[in-house]
């Protein structure tokens, strides 16, 4: 088969005309808006497209998280001061300190 056919081409080698490009083009737009908004949504999301999309918004929402994580880690007070801690442990530790400061004002 000859690489310069159209997409359209069949196995046998039937390239089909303008019209019947336009008829299956009208279907297939038929048959789309004629779908719940539920499976519209979920054909969406399975494009490739939207897939690297997805996960470049995601990469950049953790990137985000992780930062403000480490900018309340330089705030809190610790021994040894680069003791590596997990977010829960950063979490529990800021409440902490929160408390402690709450605790240095009133008195």
């Amino acid at each position: 088969m000859s690489q310069s056919m159209s997409q359209g081409t069949l196995q046998t080698g039937f390239v089909p005309s303008n019209t019947e490009m336009a008829m299956r083009n009208e279907r297939r737009l038929t048959s789309l808006t004629n779908l719940s908004r539920e499976e519209r949504r979920r054909r969406r999301r399975a494009t490739q497209k939207y897939r690297l999309a997805h996960a470049s918004r995601e990469r950049i929402r953790v990137e985000a998280f992780n930062i403000a994580f480490a900018q309340l880690r330089k705030l809190l007070p610790t021994l040894p001061p680069d003791k590596k801690l997990s977010k829960i442990e950063i979490l529990r530790l800021a409440i902490c300190y929160i408390d402690y400061l709450n605790h240095v004002v009133v008195v």
